[in-house]
């Protein structure tokens, strides 16, 4: 049986906690967050972690803008083609995380709009 793929989100940030929930919903993942990650975890992921969020999945681990694009393929919400279409393309991956770094600056604002409160820690 393969491990449920592994969302790692910062979960002291009301719309991260609500973007997370609504992936675990409409998918299979075991949020994780930062708070909550192991020693392992940790090491697996890169050092600036805390800046964007993370699927550790099938030995890998996607960050930032690329997590997010996994994330939203494997809810069946989007289909793969239109990005693998778009990875051919040189600019696609700044495209994607300069995409990604907006909407993170912007967490705040957006956080008025959407948001859950942090889960409780165990």
């Amino acid at each position: 049986m393969t491990e449920q793929p592994r969302l790692v989100y910062d979960d002291d940030c009301g719309f991260c906690t609500w973007c997370a929930d609504w992936a675990v919903r409409n998918g299979e993942f075991e949020p994780v967050g930062f708070a909550e990650l192991t020693p392992d975890e940790q090491r697996r992921l890169p050092d600036d972690y805390e800046e964007c969020v993370h699927l550790i999945a099938d030995d890998r681990v996607y960050s930032c803008g690329r997590a997010t694009e996994e994330v939203l393929v494997r809810t069946g919400k989007l289909p793969a083609e239109p990005f693998n279409f778009l990875s051919g393309f040189a600019d696609y991956e700044r495209f994607r995380e300069d995409a990604y770094r907006f909407v993170a600056d912007h967490r705040d604002q957006l956080g008025k709009v959407v948001s859950a409160d942090p889960p409780v820690r165990r």
